[in-house]
């Protein structure tokens, strides 16, 4: 696994640790949907995936929430290659820095397309033409990130699979260790990330109805059902409790630990329900209905964070100011009052659909 390098798929408590590979990951923060308070984004209603890509890119138009002043950068850009949509593109870079162009890694990666400056100084190209490369300028970095997701999809061509699959899991892992295993490596972060961008690039806007009161009541049940269970770092999934993965910025190694992040805990009520979420607190922040101000009842996902970029939490509303949550490291899921954290910044009705694994 020397190929490896952090990514998201984590609790979005913060921002994951990296190892220095191509590209550089980091976690998944931000996109559009429901929202509250004062100066908030645009409300946007999205929809999950509920199935993976076929081999065909995902679609030629951009139809995801994406930043104005990006939007025209990631559809020229998005469509470089055959590989590369710009759907698949714009939700790569949500994935890696949440179209946050200052961001840098602790591993060091760098920008909104999240470069490493070995791959930067390989890759990265001259978008805008005013004469010089900038990692940290959007009109360079994300033209060069398509022409990169491009070069590899050459590098990884011959091995059998979805080839945006194993063009994903290249950026991530490396082309390497997707010739070796003849497809997307049994890297647990690998697998999760291919499914995430995924995920998010085959989001279907307006494509389902909101949970019913029914469904929220069984995600409810099913979030009690587990208080008690302990805090793990990148764990849970649809079936239940799960280890996690290493490590939290404070070293908090999920491995070691069967148990739940907040959005695995929340992805798993909700499967009890019928609904299947992303993983990512930020990826279910998208993928949930806009629930205004005073309109809130029980089941509805409550979100934290100073900004769309920036969300680090969510958990469970149960009613009278109470949400059930899996807080953080060390702890276990318990019922927690809203206002345990100051910066409450959505409220979200998630989107039913059918229940499948994506």
């Amino acid at each position: 696994m020397t190929d490896l390098k952090r990514t998201t798929m984590t609790d979005l408590n913060s921002q994951n640790a990296h190892k220095p590979l191509k590209g550089g990951m980091t976690l998944l923060k931000g996109s559009t949907a429901a929202v509250i308070g004062a100066g908030a984004t645009a409300a946007v209603v999205v929809a999950a995936l509920v199935q993976t890509a076929g081999d065909n890119p995902v679609g030629t138009a951009l139809s995801m929430a994406v930043p104005a002043e990006y939007k025209t950068l990631i559809e020229e850009a998005g469509n470089t290659c055959p590989e590369v949509s710009p759907n698949l593109l714009a939700a790569l870079l949500m994935q890696e820095s949440g179209f946050n162009p200052k961001a840098k890694s602790p591993a060091g990666a760098q920008g909104i397309a999240q470069f490493m400056p070995s791959t930067w100084e390989s890759h990265g190209i001259d978008g805008n033409g005013d004469g010089k490369r900038d990692v940290w300028d959007p009109e360079d970095a994300i033209p060069s990130s398509a022409k990169y997701l491009c070069t590899i999809a050459e590098d990884v061509k011959g091995v059998p699979g979805n080839k945006q699959s194993n063009m994903l899991a290249a950026y991530n892992a490396g082309s390497g260790a997707v010739r070796e295993y003849g497809g997307v490596p049994p890297y647990k972060e690998t697998q999760n990330y291919v499914r995430s961008i995924t995920a998010l690039a085959n989001q279907n806007p307006g494509g389902g109805k909101v949970a019913d009161t029914g469904q929220a009541a069984t995600a409810i049940s099913a979030a009690k059902g587990m208080i008690g269970t302990p805090y793990s770092w990148g764990g849970g999934n649809a079936s239940g409790p799960s280890t996690g993965i290493c490590c939290s910025p404070g070293g908090q190694n999920g491995n070691t630990v069967i148990g739940f992040d907040c959005s695995g805990l929340t992805l798993y009520a909700y499967a009890k329900a019928g609904i299947t979420l992303p993983r990512t607190a930020a990826a279910q922040y998208a993928a949930s209905g806009p629930v205004k101000p005073g309109k809130m009842r029980p089941g509805d996902l409550v979100f934290y964070g100073a900004s769309a970029t920036s969300i680090h939490h969510v958990g469970i509303y149960v009613g009278g100011g109470w949400m059930i949550d899996a807080p953080r490291p060390g702890e276990q899921v318990r019922y927690s009052p809203l206002d345990t954290m100051r910066d409450l910044f959505a409220v979200g009705r998630p989107t039913s659909h059918a229940n499948k694994e994506i």
